[in-house]
């Protein structure tokens, strides 16, 4: 037997040399300029648009107080002894707005809602429910809301019919709901009809049927995407919402009212009207808030090949 010839070992490979940590990244000295450039362009502008605003409204006040009238609107308007004496009055009328509006919210949901999809149901056999819904739409979307409030608190009492409430912040309650439900019903539609078809469709194809996909596909999307004017609408019934004391509910508008005949001044009026607008302006800047946080993407969604449901 030939014995082979050893064959040399084989080389060791050459270590290879591990890749060195990336050091921390630094901006680079333009970066940096650029950037101190936009924070001193910022600084810039917020101190313009103060020193804009302190000499605008400076300029305001001024000519509001050099006025010849003056001294008697701020005795008739802004008597801070009579808007003391007369704030626990109206926030007592207040609270009765906040539950009027909180009630007919809920009501105004759930039956705007209940139109919106009538509007968008097809078939035959459907269309009484969509001319009864878009007859309702029309009407309450075409008469004034303090009309609604005349008619529902005066005429409704006048049939004497059994079971009709009588009490006007039962039916300003429900003049609201009437008018709101035709706007809001609105708001739904655009939304429902923004949802592309094919998702629909792609929802039928897994075995839903229509009202499995309308409730579990279509309104979710939906509603996500008009939160903003559905708040904005709340926005509108919290300021409405004084109104019903054409009916004689002693809200915030109506106690006003009657410590403005107490007092002889204006100001309760005054004061009803710094409460709304503490009240509104949170839920403005919530509205604003949900708008700015769904963007271009929430605004525009679904709009390309966008239509109703099929």
């Amino acid at each position: 037997m030939t014995s082979r010839a050893a064959e040399p070992a084989p080389e060791p490979a050459p270590d290879r040399a591990l890749p060195l940590a990336h050091p921390a990244w630094t901006p680079s000295p333009l970066a940096r300029e650029r950037l101190a450039y936009r924070r001193a362009r910022a600084r810039r502008s917020a101190l313009v648009g103060l020193a804009s605003t302190l000499v605008v409204g400076a300029l305001a006040v001024l000519a509001l107080v050099s006025s010849p009238g003056w001294p008697r609107v701020r005795a008739s308007f802004l008597d801070p002894e009579v808007a003391w004496a007369s704030l626990p009055r109206v926030l007592e009328g207040l609270w009765l707005n906040l539950r009027v509006m909180a009630v007919a919210a809920v009501c105004i949901l759930v039956l705007a809602l209940v139109l919106a999809v009538c509007r968008t149901l097809r078939g035959p056999v459907f269309l009484p429910l969509r001319l009864a819904a878009t007859v309702y739409v029309d009407v309450f979307r075409g008469l004034p809301l303090i009309l609604v409030l005349l008619l529902v608190g005066f005429g409704l009492p006048g049939l004497r019919l059994q079971g009709i409430p009588t009490s006007a912040v039962v039916l300003g309650g429900l003049a609201l709901v009437l008018t709101y439900s035709a706007y809001v019903a609105e708001v739904f539609r655009a939304g429902i009809e923004s949802v592309h078809p094919s998702q629909v469709a792609a929802a039928r194809s897994l075995g839903l049927s229509h009202a499995q996909a309308l409730r579990t596909v279509v309104l979710p999307q939906a509603v996500r995407r008009v939160v903003p004017p559905l708040l904005n609408d709340l926005v509108a019934l919290q300021k409405d919402s004084g109104l019903i004391s054409i009916l004689g509910a002693v809200d915030a508008v109506r106690a006003a009212q009657i410590q403005t005949s107490a007092y002889a001044s204006f100001t309760p009026y005054v004061v009803a009207g710094l409460l709304f607008v503490a009240l509104t302006i949170p839920l403005s800047r919530l509205t604003d808030a949900l708008a700015r946080r769904g963007g271009w993407q929430g605004a525009t969604a679904g709009v390309a090949g966008a239509g109703p449901i099929r």
